[in-house]
């Protein structure tokens, strides 16, 4: 079998089709079940397949369950009131449940190596962004449902030192996965035709 006809065999209308109808699920709508352990490493193993020109790797990965949410909740919620002395015990209590909403979450990280002889710096985000998306897409295909948020602690100091990294890392994303409690609605996307085009060569000088 030729390598084209190896493709060709390998075609799947199924996942185009499942492409076609991802969507994020709101972290406070994503209950049990998650995924489990071997379900969750084929996620992040998909995840993984990412374009990385020169295989750097310039990202990494972090799964808090049940405990670890809770650790970084008492994280959050101390930040947070360090932040902002005196604030309302609710706000408090809202930012040390914020780790919390979903079965699974994940730590997304990047470290980007600004000085790389070959690998732009833009090259090693955009990288890390497709593995972000990756997970969010493997997530779906196993049949659970994800939201990848940043929010406020995703770019404290204090939250990248408490999970162990330096302040030249960034904190990519918060990847939570779990099963909806309620059906999502569908939002409103971009008109094909209007992000979309066909080049063929530049405009002529007048």
């Amino acid at each position: 079998m030729s390598v084209a006809e190896t493709y060709a065999a390998a075609a799947s209308p199924d996942t185009l089709d499942l492409l076609l109808t991802r969507r994020s699920v709101v972290a406070k709508n994503l209950g049990e079940p998650g995924p489990d352990a071997e379900t969750l490493k084929k996620i992040i193993a998909a995840g993984l397949r990412v374009p990385d020109h020169g295989k750097i790797g310039p990202w990494r990965v972090q799964i808090l369950l049940k405990e670890g949410q809770l650790a970084l909740g008492d994280v959050f919620a101390s930040v947070y009131l360090a932040d902002n002395p005196g604030a309302e015990k609710r706000l408090v209590d809202m930012e040390r449940l914020r780790p919390t909403r979903s079965p699974v979450l994940l730590a997304v990280t990047s470290k980007i190596d600004p000085h790389h002889p070959k690998i732009p710096e833009l090259e090693q985000r955009l990288s890390g962004g497709a593995l972000c998306q990756n997970i969010l897409v493997a997530a779906h295909a196993s049949g659970f449902a994800a939201q990848w948020l940043t929010e406020w602690p995703a770019f404290h100091p204090t939250v990248k030192e408490a999970l162990g990294h330096s302040a030249e890392t960034d904190i990519i994303g918060f990847i939570y996965i779990g099963t909806p409690t309620e059906a999502p609605t569908e939002r409103g996307r971009p008109a094909y035709e209007d992000v979309v085009s066909e080049w063929t060569g530049p405009e002529p000088r007048a």
